[in-house]
């Protein structure tokens, strides 16, 4: 297999984000694959907005990366337990698009939170999220990392070992998961 193709989406817009730091080491640890973080930054699905002037060109780049990554990682931060509205405002607009570029996609989700739970409501509610989609979401190991603030160096590196083993694993996983899916 030539090179993959992995794309990130990061339900959290600062840049500095603990989830954005997580999108960045699961990238890290899946190796060698050509990885682009998507933009999520969206306007607001509107239909009214769609009926009027179309699919916005950023949801269009974001569906187009999507059909062309061979794998995508998931972060979702938990706001008020529940996945971003950000994220959830791109897979809404992404649903407006022609095709199906989830379909089949091999997908890896994970979260990170200061709460004890790491995040975990929020991945039960974005693995519903994504049904409709027909994705390839993996199973596990759930990567849910919680008192965030003390998991990451000052490198933004992943400090945990656990979280670390389990990283790696569900990385092995995705890349198993592109290998064994014919796109």
């Amino acid at each position: 297999m030539t090179q993959p193709k992995l794309l990130g989406l990061c339900g959290s817009l600062r840049l500095q984000s603990y989830n954005r730091k997580l999108m960045a080491e699961a990238a890290r640890i899946f190796g060698d694959a050509s990885f682009t973080a998507a933009d999520l930054n969206l306007p607001l699905y509107n239909g009214d907005d769609e009926d009027t002037h179309g699919i916005p060109d950023a949801v269009e780049t974001l569906a187009s990366q999507i059909t062309d990554a061979d794998a995508v990682i998931i972060v979702t931060p938990e706001y008020n337990k529940a996945p971003s509205g950000v994220l959830k405002n791109a897979l809404d607009w992404v649903s407006r698009v022609k095709g199906s570029p989830w379909r089949g996609k091999p997908v890896a989700i994970m979260s990170a939170a200061s709460g004890r739970a790491g995040g975990e409501r929020s991945q039960v509610i974005l693995r519903a999220f994504l049904a409709p989609f027909r994705a390839n979401v993996l199973p596990g190991p759930e990567i849910a990392i919680a008192g965030v603030e003390k998991q990451f160096d000052e490198n933004g590196r992943l400090t945990g070992d656990l979280y670390l083993k389990n990283l790696g694993i569900l990385m092995h996983d995705l890349h198993a998961a592109l290998e064994d899916w014919d796109n």
